[in-house]
């Protein structure tokens, strides 16, 4: 399999309709390799689901950190050769992380699902599971490897697909962050049936350009209608210090999802502990 980068040298960022192709490629190799009927029969064997909200709900932090395992981003290429994901899950658990991102994406970010199985098996907090996801198989195979979340992201799934899969990601046990980017997106996610966690990507579909204001500028507009909704908000990309967990925090959310700005850290778990101790809440 050829990569779109080997070094930072090399690096050329693809774009989006670059991932989707791919992605669609690659769901119709699954189709073609094993049956839903196969897939639902793996499900026999996948550990017990854990609880992603309680954790997130119950959390002495605000907001608490879900940590990524992320060896490479789409803007800088590969973030750390040498990766050891059990090493860093391990890491980001003793440092006080909530929950555990790992992206599953071959080509663009070095994951796996067989990664994702191989953490869920080494630390006790709940995963998410990082994909472009653009059919069920995709779904199924997460929660095979131990997923308790998924993410959705709304900019590339139609609103009849957003629903379908919560449908599907909810009958499995698991919960689903639904990624928005803009306020049109926000708004049709508002209108779908069972929303539970929404994530607001700093990191614009388009260009991949960050901008943190978009966190604020979306809460701005619909926080009383989450909090109406009993929606749990997590903030995502371009945060790195505890200024800027807490600016997010103050604007509504529960939760953001770190990766590159850790994974780069000499001493990850201290790096969490430093982030979290001004986020400490007393209950």
């Amino acid at each position: 399999m050829t990569y779109p980068f080997t070094t930072p040298n090399t690096y050329l960022q693809p774009t989006l309709t670059e991932i989707i192709w791919q992605k669609k490629h690659e769901v119709a190799q699954i189709q073609q390799e094993m049956s839903l009927a196969s897939l639902q029969r793996q499900l026999a064997a996948a550990p017990t689901v854990r609880d992603f909200i309680s954790a997130l709900q119950q959390s002495h932090y605000r907001p608490c950190i879900i940590a990524e395992v992320k060896k490479a981003s789409l803007i800088h290429g590969i973030i750390k050769a040498d990766l050891d994901s059990v090493a860093i899950a391990k890491a980001y658990e003793r440092g006080g992380a909530t929950c555990i991102s790992v992206f599953t994406d071959q080509k663009f970010f070095y994951g796996s699902f067989e990664n994702l199985r191989t953490i869920r098996y080494r630390v006790g907090l709940p995963l998410l599971c990082k994909e472009f996801i653009l059919d069920p198989c995709q779904i199924y195979l997460a929660r095979a490897a131990g997923a308790d979340a998924v993410l959705l992201i709304a900019g590339i799934l139609s609103d009849k697909e957003l629903q379908n899969f919560l449908r599907v990601i909810h009958y499995l046990g698991m919960n689903a962050l639904i990624e928005v980017h803009t306020l049109a997106e926000l708004d049709r996610v508002l209108k779908l049936d069972d929303v539970r966690l929404i994530g607001i990507n700093n990191q614009s579909l388009e260009d991949f350009s960050v901008n943190i204001d978009t966190t604020e500028q979306l809460l701005a507009a619909r926080r009383s209608q989450l909090q109406s909704l009993g929606i749990i908000v997590v903030s995502e990309s371009g945060l790195y210090t505890p200024a800027d967990l807490s600016l997010v925090a103050e604007a509504g959310t529960h939760a953001v999802i770190l990766g590159e700005s850790l994974v780069k850290q000499e001493d990850i778990q201290q790096s969490v502990r430093n982030l979290l101790k001004p986020t400490a809440i007393f209950r």
